[in-house]
């Protein structure tokens, strides 16, 4: 039986499928120049795409017909992430891209006579407003982490940060402990493409860090720990599935009931940023987005409530005014 990942049947990738993976990854990152987050997805997307082919008996990918893309998409749709919630739209988009990419790759270096994604439309993405949380919601995640020992101390740390800077999940774990400023109160972040940026950090955040690094990390390091900022239990670099565990764990001990992921608590960053005043340039520069475009979304987050603040307290947003009530205009 081949082994699953949610409703996406996946088994051993075969040597002509690894191979001709290995290679064009090895054309995007040379080639493209593509950033290592961005390669990242398209390795998971492609093996998990070679594991599903696998399966289904196919060992060369140059051999997948319209079919097989269409039942392996169809999969992904049902199926669910390794950390247990429903790939999104813009995960099932995604990942056609890859695939995509990857057949039109092989047609082009003559490892295949056909691309089987050729007439395949690219499914739509619903247009979404980024979910955040209330502040009295972040305030009692952060409250629910009990415990003093290393790994509460730890977690503390980890959700601290990722709140008060906004961190993408890979930001984060891949913080090392010299990308931290203390005394300054600021965290060195590499966001996509590599760019670079300073992000200040407060003082829940600084003082959670400091009882980390002073009374956790040295009980967790090991020597492969290297300079890696946030460990997991065996001493390495924590992952971002592991961050996800921890977040959610945390989530259901604090009662939230809504789906809590890191980037629902950079998205609430991004929200009470603008609700308390911030400029949308500013909070863009915090969050590392290269358009502005991408942070306006939040303005309508901001906005929506602001209309619903104002319906419910205005004496006469909702409520009929007696000329109303007496039917004259």
């Amino acid at each position: 039986m081949p082994a699953t990942v949610g409703a996406v049947p996946a088994a051993p990738v075969g040597p002509v499928a690894s191979a001709a993976v290995r290679r064009y990854l090895d054309y995007l990152a040379v080639e493209r120049g593509l950033a290592s987050n961005t390669l990242s997805a398209y390795r998971r997307d492609l093996h998990r795409y070679a594991g599903w082919l696998a399966a289904a008996g196919i060992d060369d990918p140059a051999q997948a017909g319209e079919t097989d893309l269409v039942a392996f998409l169809g999969d992904l749709r049902a199926g669910s992430t390794p950390v247990g919630t429903r790939y999104r739209a813009s995960s099932v988009a995604r990942a056609l891209a890859a695939v995509r990419g990857f057949h039109r790759f092989l047609v082009r270096e003559r490892l295949a006579g056909a691309d089987p994604s050729r007439d395949l439309g690219t499914p739509k993405v619903p247009a979404s407003l980024p979910k955040a949380l209330s502040v009295e919601q972040v305030e009692a995640l952060l409250g629910a982490i009990a415990g003093d020992d290393q790994l509460a101390l730890r977690d503390r740390a980890l959700l601290e940060t990722l709140y008060a800077a906004g961190l993408r999940v890979s930001e984060a774990t891949a913080l090392d402990v010299d990308d931290l400023d203390l005394e300054d109160g600021t965290v060195r972040a590499f966001g996509k493409g590599a760019k670079e940026r300073l992000v200040p950090i407060g003082r829940s955040a600084r003082r959670a860090l400091e009882s980390y690094l002073v009374r956790a990390r040295p009980l967790l390091a090991r020597p492969r720990s290297g300079p890696a900022l946030f460990l997991n239990a065996q001493g390495s670099r924590l992952t971002r599935q592991g961050c996800w565990k921890i977040l959610r764990r945390h989530a259901r001990h604090a009662g939230l009931e809504a789906e809590v992921s890191p980037h629902v608590l950079r998205h609430s960053f991004a929200t009470h940023l603008l609700a308390g005043g911030a400029d949308i340039r500013s909070v863009q520069e915090l969050l590392g987005h290269a358009s502005l475009a991408t942070t306006q979304v939040y303005t309508r987050i901001t906005q929506d409530r602001l209309r619903e603040v104002y319906l419910r307290a205005h004496p006469r947003a909702r409520h009929t005014t007696p000329s109303e009530r007496a039917g004259h205009t």
